[in-house]
């Protein structure tokens, strides 16, 4: 499926100098260097991250589909209230700022600090206060390594499934298209990244992060993935603050849900349920503004005054 022209990035070449950084950061891949030394697009589709803009030194990137800024109104970019003193305006620049990361440097993440991202996750509201959270820390890259070879080891299953007419065709039969769904969306990507994980060891799941955290939830719980996603917020949050990168990895989280060796290796209960997976590091690029946004989608609601008008 291809994007309208306007919904992909585009280069001012009179500004660009050609670093790379666009390309680098790009998760898509949708830039290369050509032969004369210009950074060009060189596919239709793009997730429309705003990284390339976010990362471009000289504003050589432009990306029409984004609102480059949060407009706000009534928040102040200095403000205190009540008995914290909180810049209100600092925090959503911060919370503008914070990106995902996919290049991390080798640096290893001291446990200590992830213990402390983890208790930070746990001020996050939980429904009933039932603060059903597990976080597994993998603080070692060994540990992400093995991580992600069991999960490889599951998406090579589900695509070797995929890849089997005959079987798409059976189970569309029963009105589930979701194996079909997953080959036409899904199953060349993930081909690609097993087979540079099998030949070269590049690692598109977790980025080359040196540590994760996962988090899981009570199944128990009134809302435990609402939990385990709010508390994820506070640890992304905490951990750019402290100049650190992170990445939700959701493959993860999707082949924990139908492979229970996942959850058995990370050693949860049965009753444990895995939310989010978060690649833990320190990032390898630097990201110099912050992206855009697309536009928001709002309605005002009038619920009681239509009650009104009804009876």
């Amino acid at each position: 499926m291809t994007q309208n022209p306007e919904s992909l990035p585009t280069i001012n070449h009179e500004l660009c100098i050609s670093c790379g950084s666009c390309v680098a950061v790009c998760p898509d891949n949708i830039l290369e260097t050509d032969t004369s030394g210009r950074i060009v697009i060189v596919a239709v589709k793009c997730m429309q991250c705003g990284h390339c803009y976010a990362v471009c030194p000289v504003e050589a990137v432009s990306t029409p589909f984004l609102e480059n800024g949060l407009n706000l109104v009534s928040i102040p970019g200095l403000h205190t209230d009540g008995g914290a003193e909180v810049s209100t305006g600092a925090l959503v620049h911060m919370m503008q700022q914070r990106r995902s990361c996919r290049i991390f440097t080798a640096d290893p993440v001291d446990v200590s600090l992830l213990e402390d991202l983890v208790k930070v996750g746990t001020t996050a509201p939980s429904g009933t206060n039932s603060q059903g959270w597990k976080f597994v820390l993998l603080p070692r890259r060994e540990d992400v390594i093995e991580l992600g070879t069991i999960t490889a080891d599951y998406y090579r299953r589900l695509n070797k499934k995929a890849a089997n007419p005959a079987l798409r065709f059976m189970v569309r039969l029963f009105g589930n298209d979701a194996l079909g769904h997953y080959f036409r969306t899904y199953y060349q990507s993930i081909e690609e990244g097993l087979r540079e994980w099998q030949e070269n060891g590049a690692d598109r799941l977790f980025h080359g992060a040196p540590a994760a955290i996962v988090v899981a939830g009570d199944t128990s719980s009134s809302c435990p993935a609402e939990d385990a996603l709010l508390a994820s917020q506070n640890i992304l949050l905490v951990a750019h603050s402290l100049g650190m990168g992170t990445c939700l990895i959701g493959f993860v989280v999707e082949a924990a849900k139908r492979d229970r060796s996942i959850n058995v290796a990370l050693g949860l209960d049965i009753n444990q349920k895995i939310y989010s997976v978060i690649a833990v590091g320190y990032p390898g690029i630097e990201f110099v503004r912050p992206a855009g946004r697309k536009p928001v989608s709002l309605k005002i609601a009038r619920l009681g005054q239509e009650q009104m008008r009804r009876s």
